[in-house]
């Protein structure tokens, strides 16, 4: 296999082809490293290159002898999970304290035998569905450059969706696994709440952000997230035990489930695009083709008091988030603004706002009692563009963000895992998606009817073409 095609190949097939003897870990990287500086000047998915670094690893791999279930694996990490040695910038420039160790998705990740190869771009403090800011300027979406690739882990979707990484990893507090998964045609799976250890952070967001992977394919999705699995000392949420690995449950048939499907979005007077409840309906279709009983379920999720508590907890985040920073005032204006948003909020309504999550959890999961698994649009419309929210006040902005992603911020609240399954394309030929919510703790069947989709309508084998 060419280097060039290998670099599109995935995880396990990278993975594979380095054990085995195939290629090195060195003339990976160094494939990969090529690319970097071809595309990222236009693309802007990185925020540091690990060069130097990653090749001195690359070669102690190749020296080694280890058989590491990630060896030599090319991986880049979305610039809020802490590496030693640089400070943890969070889409900032407001950063300067270097970490005095790696957090433990980066240990966990160098054990397996990955090669960390870069950090990659968000918006300031995640607070955007897209990245882009004004002193860093936009990242851009490989399949269109003209489009973003979403936020806020949308650094780590593009450099995967370019060939620049094996595979990413992101944080998701509102969507933003899913929300750049499915604007760069990838797998995103948010995983339960605890599944993946944060430290070291005990928690983040208040317990809204988990960490996964974003991957070409379902089968490399599990063989990462199987390195990353797993609590540690300090960890304010535990997740229970899968039933088997993830990699198990990829290659598992899932058997017939009961899928509910739901187009119902979380506040009133929310539009869906005709081309995205395309993608559901078809991929409703296809389900009942491979044999699952899918039935129209549109459950109440308590959509007025519910979102208007997420509003206004995502606010207060902000704030805090802000108030945390070393140098805010390197913040920029939008930024700001949310954060001064945060601030004003009385704080009767922080204590209603941010208040025990039980109620809500234990009504949104009632869903569960009569489906195994829901399926849902990801977005309401099409990747959007570049700057397309430019200009607009930050509360305009904000509302223009709820609309767009209203399927996806319940689950960070109940702590559900969710997945953006690639579900074709846009009549502009950029990806669309659907979102699919499992049980508590039930990743494993996700991964199954997720793997089961993908055999069905393959989707990895597209590669971008706007780059050239």
């Amino acid at each position: 296999m060419e280097l060039t095609e290998l670099c599109f190949a995935g995880v396990v097939r990278q993975a594979q082809a380095v054990r085995s003897g195939e290629v090195s870990a060195r003339d990976l990287l160094t494939a990969h490293l090529r690319r970097i500086d071809r595309l990222d000047p236009r693309l802007g998915a990185f925020r540091v290159v690990f060069a130097e670094s990653a090749l001195a690893e690359a070669d102690r791999l190749d020296a080694s002898g280890e058989d590491l279930p990630l060896k030599g694996v090319p991986i880049a990490v979305k610039e809020d999970i802490a590496v030693e040695g640089l400070p943890t910038t969070k889409g900032t420039n407001a950063a300067r304290t270097p970490q005095p160790a790696d957090s433990q998705i980066v240990r966990r990740l160098r054990a397996a035998g990955a090669v960390v190869i870069g950090r990659t771009r968000m918006p300031e403090l995640g607070l955007w569905p897209f990245t882009e800011s004004s002193w860093a300027g936009p990242t851009r979406n490989p399949w269109s450059l003209t489009h973003s690739p979403g936020g806020s882990s949308g650094g780590s979707a593009a450099a995967v969706a370019a060939g620049m990484a094996a595979a990413a990893i992101g944080t998701d507090g509102a969507g933003s696994i899913r929300i750049p998964a499915a604007m760069t045609g990838l797998f995103g799976l948010k995983p339960q709440r605890g599944r993946v250890s944060l430290a070291p952070e005990p928690q983040m967001w208040g317990g809204m952000v988990a960490a996964g992977p974003i991957t070409r394919t379902v089968a490399d999705w599990a063989l990462v997230a199987d390195q990353l699995r797993g609590a540690a000392p300090g960890d304010a949420h535990v997740a229970h035990p899968p039933r088997t690995s993830f990699t198990e449950a990829a290659r598992t048939d899932p058997g017939r489930l009961r899928i509910g499907v739901s187009l119902r979005p979380w506040g009133p007077g929310i539009a869906i695009a005709d081309e995205v409840r395309d993608a559901v309906q078809d991929t409703a279709a296809l389900l009942t083709d491979l044999g699952h009983d899918v039935v129209r379920l549109d459950p109440t999720m308590r959509e007025v008091t519910a979102s208007t508590r997420f509003a206004l907890r995502y606010l207060h985040n902000a704030h805090l988030a802000r108030t945390a920073t070393e140098l805010p005032n390197l913040l920029e204006p939008r930024t700001c603004a949310a954060a001064d948003l945060g601030h004003r909020i009385p704080r009767a309504a922080v204590r209603w706002a941010t208040k025990d999550d039980a109620a809500l959890t234990a009504h949104a999961n009632r869903v569960f009692g009569v489906v195994d698994v829901l399926l849902t649009p990801a977005l309401t419309r099409p990747p959007i563009r570049v700057g397309e929210w430019d200009g607009r006040g930050v509360v305009a902005a904000l509302l223009a963000a709820a609309h767009y992603t209203t399927f996806l911020p319940l689950w960070n609240i109940t702590g559900n895992p969710a997945a953006a399954v690639p579900a074709g394309r846009s009549s502009a030929g950029l990806p669309l998606a659907v979102q699919l919510v499992g049980r508590q703790h039930d990743e494993c069947t996700l991964l199954s009817v997720s793997a089961q989709l993908e055999r069905a309508r393959p989707w990895a084998d597209r590669v971008p073409t706007a780059l050239g």
